[in-house]
């Protein structure tokens, strides 16, 4: 993958398009990651008066919107973004790892609730699924980044508060849903095996990342 210098949002979405995966942040592999593409100006940086801007952060939402990409918690627990001409593949092979949620378990209560209620930011849902009592947060948490691991939940946009003035602020709020409530289910089928899919997945990322060990591309795929 040739190095480049990326300085607005729509090369992101065009790079999506082109290499069909990008780790919003660091993904352990060097120079693979949305993070370390762009410039410095579009890093994180603190200002002056104590605050803070970070242009690619405030990119996620209409990369997103935009409709051409899947994004969520799929490498590691990390976010990162999928094409979607990609994602039928991907989300073959890992729902293959991660069967659907057992009858009455909390994951499929996660899902039931999405699925009748729409689109949720955490905290709601969370209150939803009745996970209101303390130290309940980082528990349903977890429930939800595996679920995102298994290709089953996803990110629809952001949601950030707004002062008096109407001004968003903060760091937002993920507004969380379905792959087929948001792409269809069309987008979730994929006509190959999950053998098939791993073997596309791979043959794809050694092409893309030469340097990487295949440790490290199994990590990206797997986990």
């Amino acid at each position: 993958m040739k190095q480049r210098e990326i300085y607005s949002c729509a090369q992101v979405m065009e790079l999506i398009q082109e290499i069909g995966f990008l780790p919003l942040l660091d993904s352990g592999i060097h120079g693979y990651s949305a993070e370390e593409m762009v410039t410095d100006d579009c890093r994180y940086v603190m200002l002056p008066d104590g605050g803070w801007d970070w242009p690619l952060w405030k990119w996620k939402g209409p990369i997103i919107t935009d409709g051409n990409c899947v994004y969520g918690k799929f490498f590691a627990g990390k976010a990162g973004f999928i094409s979607k001409a990609w994602w039928p593949d991907f989300c073959n092979y890992r729902r293959h790892l991660h069967p659907a949620p057992s009858e009455g378990s909390i994951e499929e209560t996660i899902l039931l609730t999405l699925q009748e209620q729409g689109p949720l930011i955490t905290r709601e849902l969370r209150a939803a699924c009745g996970f209101t009592g303390p130290k309940m947060r980082s528990r349903f948490d977890g429930y939800v980044t595996r679920l995102q691991m298994a290709c089953r939940v996803v990110t629809e946009d952001f949601v950030y508060p707004t002062d008096k003035h109407g001004n968003e602020y903060g760091w937002g709020w993920s507004l969380l849903t379905t792959p087929e409530q948001l792409h269809g289910r069309e987008a979730c089928q994929c006509p190959r095996t999950p053998e098939a899919s791993f073997d596309r997945l791979f043959a794809h990322f050694k092409a893309l990342l030469p340097h990487a060990s295949d440790k490290q591309i199994l990590k990206l795929i797997k986990s």
